[in-house]
């Protein structure tokens, strides 16, 4: 009789201590949570808040198995020795789910963070987080088989020839993907500059994808590049070493032209074209270079700047209008080609 009492006593007494501790580190953690986010929000730091978010549900998970070890000092072990076993075993699979929550959701929020930076995973970052979760669930459920004494071993080596199949299989998929994962490190081009490429096409740089590149050409058309092609291939980027870059437009005067003259008015305009046309560059100073006797013209090039590779054909433009017009109220000549053709005498 009394040993009943006392087992009625000890379930008793599991329950109420099991019951405290719930409500009582439950109150405790609630407190300490909202104290440790307020200090988080003042920092600069973007870690911390991502760790503490992460431990929201696990650190949950894991008062309930300090709770069970707690309160199973109180249980009858002799008495009820498969479920003290039992209760051990949900303790460890809290342990072992409270650490597969947290790296899944801290993975997640660090991708998603760093994804403001990286454009990669700005486009993509959906695809790496389901990717990063399927992984450490695979891991936490491999631990957990082998926690439970099954053999991982089998598993391990199927899983290791499934993955050799499929890296077969989409190997042209990985060496596009492993050649993004290049030009996002090299940075050879970024999103919005302009390049050309080898085979002739240029544009600006839309996005940057896991597959491909995609560059947006000046008649809006689209030109979508495997990045294992984009690696391989010379690439002029016009955005390197900087946006400005040099304007050459090349003009041929007449042989009988004061070439002084001809110097000084031409730079007169190409300092005006820095100055007014929107693509210029206004502290660059201007000059022109004689460089060739040609057949009918002397020819020289006006070295100008622009802002970028688009605002080139803009200052190109602003100028030959603006020259032609000074050339001509000047009385400087442009010769074109011209041929003079003889009439043979016939003889009667």
């Amino acid at each position: 009789m009394n040993e009943s009492l006392w087992d009625g006593d000890s379930w008793i007494m599991f329950l109420t201590v099991l019951l405290f501790w719930i409500l009582a580190a439950g109150s405790v953690w609630k407190i300490v949570f909202v104290l440790v986010r307020k200090w988080s929000a003042r920092t600069k730091n973007t870690i911390d808040d991502l760790v503490i978010d992460s431990l929201a549900l696990p650190s949950k998970l894991l008062l309930w198995a300090a709770g069970i070890l707690v309160s199973m000092h109180w249980l009858p072990r002799e008495q009820a020795p498969d479920l003290v076993s039992w209760l051990l075993v949900v303790c460890k699979i809290l342990g072992l789910v409270s650490v597969v929550l947290f790296v899944d959701k801290f993975l997640r929020g660090l991708i998603s963070h760093a994804s403001a930076r990286v454009e990669i995973l700005h486009t993509s970052g959906p695809v790496v987080q389901g990717f990063v979760r399927v992984v450490v669930v695979v891991m936490g459920g491999l631990v957990l088989l082998d926690t439970f004494g099954v053999s991982i071993t089998p598993l391990i080596a199927s899983l290791g020839i499934g993955s050799l199949a499929v890296a077969l299989a989409l190997q042209p998929t990985l060496e596009n993907f492993f050649s993004g994962v290049q030009l996002i490190a090299d940075k050879p081009i970024q999103i919005g500059q302009f390049v050309k490429l080898e085979s002739g096409e240029e544009g600006t740089v839309a996005c940057i994808g896991w597959r491909s590149t995609w560059i947006t050409m000046s008649n809006n058309n689209t030109v979508v590049i495997p990045n294992k092609t984009l690696v391989n291939t010379r690439v002029t980027n016009y955005f390197y070493p900087s946006q400005e870059l040099v304007v050459l437009v090349g003009i041929g005067v007449h042989y009988a032209s004061d070439l002084d003259k001809v110097e000084q008015v031409t730079v007169a305009v190409a300092r005006k074209i820095m100055k007014e046309s929107s693509g210029g560059v206004p502290s660059f100073d201007p000059f022109i270079r004689y460089h060739t006797f040609g057949e009918y013209s002397i020819g020289l090039n006006v070295i100008m700047r622009a802002k970028d590779w688009p605002s080139s054909h803009l200052v190109k433009h602003d100028f030959i209008k603006e020259v032609l017009k000074v050339y001509a109220a000047e009385g400087i000549i442009i010769p074109f080609p011209t041929r003079t053709f003889v009439k043979e005498s016939q003889e009667g």
